[in-house]
C-alpha cells in the first residue's frame, strides 16, 4: 500500500511540473511578443520622427540655399530692423536691445574682419637694400687698435731744376703731418619677446640678416658726410676738394649736369689723379639721362656703356646716401680708406636689464671703424647748381 501511495505521489508531482512548465513557456512566450510588439511600435515611431527631420531639413536646406532668398549679413540685419529688433531703444523705453539675425551669411564688400582665415606666405617681405654700400669703393683695412695714425705730405715746395757744374743745387721741401683716425662704434639695439622668437619661424635669421643692412645704410653716410665731431667719422666730402672751374670758368654756354662732370675730372687730371668712381644720387643721374643736344636728341649715349653706366670710362655708381643735387668725384681706391675693429656683428642677449623678468631678449648690432683720409685732393666734390653757374658764360 505504501508503494502504490508513494507512485501516486510522484505522479502528482510530475503532473505539477509539467503544468508549471507549460505555464513558465507560455509566460516566456507572452513577454516575448509583447517585446517585439514594443521594439516594432517603438522603431515605427522612431522611423516616423527621423522621417519628419529628414524632410524639415530637405526643406530647410532649399530655403537656405536659394539663390533668390540669400542675403548678406548687412541686408539680414536692415530686415530685422524693419522687423521691430530696436523698436524697444527707438520709442526710448529701453537703453539696450537684442536680436537674433537668421540669414544665409555671405562676405559682402561692407563687412569688415577676418571671415576666412588667411593663407600666410612663407618668409618676409622687405624693400630692397642698396646694391652698392660706399665701403665697397674703397679699400680695406683691420686694425687692432683704437686709433689709426698715418703721415701724409701736407705740401711740397719743388727746388729741382737745371744746375751747372760746380753750382749749388736748390732745396726742395716736403711737409709731412701726422694724422689720427679714430675708431669709432656704428651700433644699435631692440627687444624681441621670447615668445615671438620662438613662435615665428625664420624671424632670427631675418633679423641677423636684415639689421646689418640697415647699419650699413648709417656707415654710408658717415663714410661720406660724418663731420669728426664726437663719435662721428671724419668724412670724405669734409676733406675734398671743392669744385674750381679753373680755365673753364665762364667758358660752357647753357652749362648742364654733363659739362661740370667733365669739368670735375679736368680738375683731378690738373691734379694728376685718375677718377675711378663718379657718385651721384639716383634723381641727378636720371635727370643727366633726361638731357638733350641741340637737334632735341638724348645725351644718354655718353653715360652707357653697357649695363654698368659709365661717363668717359669712369664708373658711375648711384647711391641715396649722397644728397642730390651734389656729387662727389674722385679716386676712392687710393684716396682713403676704411678700418675696421670689430666687423658687424648681431648678438642676442637674454641677460640684459629685466629681460629675464619680462621675457625679452636684446638683439644688438654693431661695429667698429675708422676712416683714414689720405689724399683730399683725389676728390673733387661740390653741387650742380653752383658748378654750373661757374662753368656758365657771362
Amino acid at each position: 500500500m505504501e508503494e502504490n501511495l508513494k507512485n501516486q505521489l510522484d505522479q502528482f508531482n510530475k503532473a505539477i511540473d509539467s503544468k508549471i512548465e507549460k505555464s513558465n513557456n507560455d509566460a516566456i512566450d507572452a513577454v516575448v511578443v509583447k517585446a517585439n510588439e514594443i521594439v516594432k511600435s517603438e522603431v515605427s515611431e522612431m522611423a516616423n520622427k527621423l522621417n519628419e527631420r529628414f524632410d524639415a531639413m530637405e526643406v530647410s536646406n532649399k530655403k537656405q540655399f536659394d539663390s533668390k532668398k540669400r542675403m548678406t549679413f548687412k541686408s539680414a540685419l536692415s530686415e530685422a530692423i524693419e522687423n521691430g529688433a530696436i523698436e524697444s531703444i527707438a520709442k526710448g523705453n529701453s537703453r539696450s536691445a537684442s536680436f537674433q539675425v537668421k540669414a544665409d551669411m555671405t562676405v559682402g564688400a561692407d563687412f569688415t574682419g577676418e571671415v576666412i582665415a588667411a593663407d600666410r606666405v612663407a618668409g618676409y617681405k622687405y624693400d630692397p637694400t642698396r646694391p652698392i654700400h660706399i665701403r665697397q669703393l674703397l679699400s680695406l683695412g683691420s686694425t687692432q687698435s683704437d686709433v689709426v695714425r698715418f703721415v701724409k705730405e701736407s705740401g711740397y715746395s719743388n727746388g729741382a731744376a737745371p744746375t751747372a757744374e760746380g753750382v749749388t743745387l736748390t732745396q726742395s721741401d716736403f711737409d709731412m703731418t701726422a694724422s689720427d683716425a679714430n675708431v669709432r662704434k656704428i651700433g644699435t639695439y631692440f627687444r624681441i619677446s621670447e615668445e615671438m622668437l620662438a613662435d615665428t619661424p625664420q624671424l632670427t635669421s631675418y633679423i641677423s640678416a636684415r639689421a646689418p643692412e640697415k647699419l650699413l645704410e648709417v656707415e654710408d653716410t658717415q663714410i661720406l658726410s660724418g663731420d669728426g665731431t664726437g663719435a662721428n667719422l671724419s668724412g670724405i666730402i669734409g676733406d675734398a676738394a671743392d669744385f674750381a672751374a679753373g680755365s673753364l670758368a665762364g667758358t660752357v654756354e647753357s652749362a648742364n649736369e654733363f659739362d661740370v662732370i667733365v669739368a670735375s675730372l679736368n680738375q683731378l687730371a690738373l691734379a694728376n689723379y685718375n677718377a675711378d668712381t663718379i657718385l651721384l644720387n639716383p634723381s641727378d643721374f636720371h635727370k643727366i639721362l633726361l638731357l638733350k643736344d641741340t637737334t632735341n636728341n638724348y645725351l644718354k649715349d655718353q653715360v652707357y656703356g653697357g649695363l654698368q653706366p659709365s661717363f668717359m670710362g669712369v664708373k658711375v655708381i648711384l647711391n641715396t646716401a649722397i644728397s642730390a643735387g651734389t656729387f662727389l668725384i674722385g679716386n676712392f681706391s687710393v684716396g682713403t680708406q676704411l678700418w675696421v675693429r670689430d666687423g658687424v656683428n648681431v648678438e642676442f642677449f637674454r641677460e640684459d636689464g629685466t629681460n629675464v623678468r619680462d621675457g625679452f631678449v636684446t638683439v644688438r648690432v654693431s661695429e667698429r671703424v675708422a676712416l683714414t683720409n689720405y689724399l683730399p685732393n683725389a676728390f673733387v666734390n661740390g653741387t650742380f647748381t653752383v658748378a654750373k653757374a661757374a662753368l656758365e658764360t657771362a
